[in-house]
């Protein structure tokens, strides 16, 4: 039987940072990863794939705006070539999954194994892999991180051809004409936006008051305004209730928010009604480890109830991101390699919505502040009087800072603003290191660039 120090089960972005982190510390390490590649749901189906469609459709609005900036494009009209884009996606996803495994052939203590592991005992697995035979190995500690998968809706006709979720909308072999996306969180929102950006007739369905439910109210609406202005049917309220084939698509039946039966034809349907965590056939029943359909219980430094069993990522639960998983594994990696380590904590966590504009969020909301018991301070900017905004013309936006009026130290911040991703980086600086908003009215930004407005919007609650 083989002998590992550390067996880590999933190649994505919490499992892949993990295991070169534990490996290029001296630890024997084996990693097993089920797909094609390493990567994960992030490499595969999800942030890099959707942002190269992202990145495709910017580029035509920005053609098809370019007579306010003195661009005359005269009587020629882009054209979408969705074979070359999909051909674009492959070759930038073959890319980054094999510099990831040639990374990992460097390190000579880091075996990695395409095939499946299942757990045999708290110590043991046996690992199946995807040619040739099945082999037991003993670790000492055990990494899970599998992820999660899209949840499908439990109606009739979910089951259907042309319904489809995030794991097959960046390989459908035409541009659909008419789609129908069935979900107002981020994945929805990102998608509706794209499709209808570069040509599709997009009716997007949520069942709830407003898109977007984690993400800062006042920003969500703007967004949703927005959304029905770029020529997307926005039906909130919407409760599904069947899905029909019909021809070379399918009618998605449906209540309004006024209880009204009401139906929509889509080329395709897509589902983008949360995830799951990846939790079966892992053999965890074998194993002290707590686990349902949610994810897998850990405690704050990331080990379940079984001693020596860790797991990371999609795999525990909400947040889902990409950057948190990764964001433990390397504080997990250097935990175990006897390190001192501050793990991630909610409240310090930045992330992005590809939207158009896009929304940035970093730490709580208003509403979480106040729940947590700070005395909320709240200062603004409205980006329409950006110098960065007007320029780019992208004057749509707005900036909202959270602060604790007592001890002045910011506890959010949420953008709206096309190119609002790349001020995360400066968000999670400033939360990270318990910032103050009279500490960010100080800080001198360059002119005229996005991230002055922060400066701005502090300046006004200064002490």
């Amino acid at each position: 039987m083989k002998k590992f120090d550390v067996l880590v089960i999933g190649g994505g972005p919490g499992g892949t940072p993990a295991a070169l982190a534990l490996a290029a510390g001296g630890r024997r390490v084996l990693l097993v990863e089920r797909g094609p590649g390493l990567g994960g749901t992030c490499l595969f189906e999800g942030c890099i794939p959707s942002k190269i469609l992202h990145e495709s459709a910017r580029r035509l609005i920005a053609i098809r705006s370019a007579s306010q900036f003195g661009v005359r494009i005269g009587d020629c009209q882009p054209v979408i070539d969705w074979a070359a884009i999909m051909a674009r996606k492959t070759a930038i996803l073959q890319h980054r999954s094999m510099a990831a495994i040639e990374q990992a052939k460097k390190i000579e203590t880091l075996t990695v194994q395409f095939g499946v592991a299942r757990l045999l005992g708290a110590r043991s697995a046996r690992v199946t892999p995807a040619s040739g035979d099945a082999f037991d190995v003993e670790f000492d500690k055990a990494i899970i991180a599998t992820g999660s998968q899209p949840n499908r809706l439990a109606l009739h006709g979910a089951d259907l051809p042309r319904v489809i979720t995030s794991d097959e909308v960046f390989d459908l072999r035409q541009l659909p004409q008419t789609l129908v996306v069935i979900g107002g969180g981020p994945v929805g929102v990102e998608m509706a936006q794209i499709f209808a950006a570069l040509g599709s007739r997009v009716t997007l369905l949520h069942g709830g008051e407003r898109i977007l439910a984690p993400v800062d109210a006042e920003i969500a609406q703007v967004l949703q305004d927005y959304m029905r202005r770029q020529g997307i049917a926005v039906e909130l309220g919407a409760k599904v209730s069947r899905i029909c084939h019909s021809g070379d698509g399918a009618f998605v039946r449906y209540h309004d928010n006024l209880e009204v039966d009401r139906e929509v034809y889509g080329e395709y349907i897509l589902e983008v009604v949360g995830r799951r965590a990846n939790v079966d056939e892992l053999g965890l029943e074998k194993t002290g480890v707590r686990f349902d359909r949610n994810g897998i219980r850990v405690n704050g430094q990331l080990e379940t109830d079984e001693p020596g069993i860790y797991a990371v990522g999609d795999v525990i639960g909400r947040p889902m991101f990409a950057h948190w998983a990764s964001a433990q594994a390397q504080a997990l990696a250097a935990s175990l390699l006897g390190k001192p380590t501050r793990f991630p904590t909610p409240a310090l966590n930045t992330a992005v919505i590809f939207s158009m504009p896009e929304i940035g969020i970093g730490g709580l909301t208003e509403v979480e502040a106040r729940a947590a018991g700070h005395d909320v301070g709240i200062a603004r900017h409205d980006l329409s009087t950006d110098a960065r905004s007007q320029i780019i013309g992208k004057a749509e936006g707005t900036l909202k800072l959270v602060y604790d009026r007592t001890t002045r130290v910011l506890l959010g911040v949420h953008m709206l603003a096309d190119g609002a991703g790349a001020s995360m980086g400066e968000v999670a600086l400033a939360l990270g290191a318990g910032v103050s908003v009279d500490t960010l009215a100080l800080s001198i930004h360059p002119h005229p660039t996005l991230s002055e407005s922060f400066g701005l919007a502090a300046r006004g609650h200064m002490r």
